[in-house]
């Protein structure tokens, strides 16, 4: 690999060229000298969005300004990142953030190493800095893009389309971790849980005892109802007994749609709920179809969802949004969701069948099983990695630990569904539902759970790694869930 020669405040180094992908950034820290940023990150490209890397370059024997965080080093390159005239440059940059967000911890810490404690400048009360590190990391790393830079100029944010809900957050927490203020934290239209989020919740809406590996639990079971539909037909048997004794006015739930695989879908009568009945394998949105029900008076509703989905209504729910009505979370075991175009393109490759045409599509045992036709196809679920959604490496959660009911097959014998009731409304809509039951192998779900958080820890890791160590204490209160201490040790 080449070797380029630099010399930075006057020390002399040697530096792997990269392909011309080195930064000075890079470059000062392999040789221990301190850079402030507040818009960079190792796991994503540089962006030179806060310019406070600012430093001098003698280039040609010309001096000139440049953000370090993406300048690429060169043959000969003559740094100086401690100059007074960096410095009042870098004095200025932060003079105009702290004005613009005055009680933010970090930004006044930063400056006052400046010698910077109150600003010149007509004060605003914000908190977004418009780093993009949000964004960014959504984007490039956990790829769904939920939000984005917006609009030019003083009228620059950082939102969701238009401005509502978003119907794509995943909950997972990254964009959180990585912002260098709290801003990500008071959005209301996006749903980033931390640990503490979690603790709080599960105070807040849960109750029973604190399992480590399961998430807070009233009762585990195997159960099976009389309806044939996915393993022991819990789901379908607990909304269909819950509209029929008026516990529900409704619920939301997935139905099969042949463009995109499901759809989530607001039903309030029996025979709309047995239609739904089945695993979809598919990410939806439950949050329109839950603001319909309210905006037609509903007041008890359901919502059916994987971790992600569940996550989001609790965030909506602990902000206020549902304080005039009931609702019922009812969470599927979840340890992937896939792309259906995707799918169904390669289970035409694997078996030549057509996925709009599937009776039934299962996840046991390690296997994806599709049913067409009456007869099965199966394929070990290993195979379909890259018809994995982008995002699910970054939840940790398999047996949605928010639910106030928890529902999968992993841990029953076949026919049968595992049932983990959290919370008081859980156990009043099973009380109405007719049921078997027999006992669960806690191991085997425990097992999973494990490498399902494991792989999410690997992910974060790596975003935990690029963060500031003067940042410890935040990053143990911001982690998601399914990050461990270990990890941010």
């Amino acid at each position: 690999m080449t070797k380029l020669k630099i010399k930075i405040d006057g020390h002399e180094m040697e530096m792997d060229a990269k392909g011309g992908s080195a930064t000075i950034l890079e470059a000062a820290r392999l040789a221990g000298i301190h850079i402030p940023t507040l818009c960079h990150h190792p796991s994503i490209k540089p962006y030179g969005s806060c310019r406070l890397c600012t430093v001098q370059i003698v280039k040609n024997g010309r001096k000139k300004f440049v953000t370090a965080c993406n300048y690429p080093v060169e043959e000969g390159l003559v740094v100086i990142t401690d100059s007074a005239e960096v410095a009042e440059i870098r004095k200025m940059i932060l003079e105009l953030l702290i004005a613009r967000c005055p009680q933010e911890k970090r930004l006044r810490e930063t400056a006052g190493e400046y010698g910077i404690f109150k600003p010149r400048f007509l004060q605003e009360d914000k908190s977004c800095i418009l780093c993009g590190l949000c964004y960014r990391i959504c984007e490039e790393l956990v790829g769904v893009s939920a939000i984005n830079a917006q609009n030019r100029g003083v009228s620059r944010d950082v939102d969701t389309p238009y401005g509502e809900l978003s119907e794509d957050c995943i909950a997972c927490g990254a964009c959180a971790l990585v912002c260098p203020t709290k801003s990500i934290l008071e959005r209301k239209n996006i749903y980033p849980l931390s640990c503490v989020d979690i603790k709080e919740m599960e105070e807040e809406f849960l109750c029973g005892t604190i399992d480590n590996d399961l998430g807070v639990n009233r009762e585990m079971f195997a159960g099976k109802s009389c309806i044939e539909g996915q393993d022991g037909g819990m789901v379908t048997s607990i909304l269909r007994r819950g509209i029929e004794a008026k516990l529900l006015d409704a619920a939301v739930v997935a139905q099969k749609n042949k463009r995109c695989g499901a759809n989530a879908a607001l039903v309030d009568e029996t025979e709309s709920i047995l239609q739904a009945k089945g695993t979809k394998y598919v990410r939806v949105s439950v949050i329109a179809p839950l603001l319909e029900a309210l905006e037609r008076g509903k007041r008890r509703i359901a919502v059916v969802g994987t971790p992600c989905q569940i996550r989001a209504v609790r965030k909506l729910q602990r902000q206020g949004y549902f304080n005039d009505a009931e609702i019922f979370l009812i969470g599927l075991f979840c340890f992937e969701s896939f792309d259906y175009e995707s799918l169904k393109s390669r289970m035409g490759e694997l078996f030549g069948i057509d996925l709009d045409k599937a009776e039934k599509t299962q996840i046991a045992r390690g296997k994806f099983i599709v049913t067409v036709g009456g007869k099965e196809y199966s394929c070990p679920v290993r195979v379909l990695k890259s018809q994995v959604r982008a995002g699910c490496q970054f939840c940790g959660d398999l047996v949605n630990r928010l639910a106030d009911i928890s529902i999968g097959s992993i841990g029953s014998e076949e026919g049968y569904s595992t049932v983990i009731v959290r919370s008081e409304r859980g156990a009043r809509l099973l009380e109405a539902t007719s049921f078997d039951r027999k006992e669960i192998n806690r191991d085997e779900v425990v097992k999973l759970a494990a490498i399902k958080k494991k792989n999410a820890d690997k992910n974060f890791a790596g975003i935990l790694a690029g963060l500031p160590e003067r940042l410890e204490a935040e990053r143990r209160e911001r982690a998601p869930v399914c990050s461990n201490l270990e990890i941010l040790s």
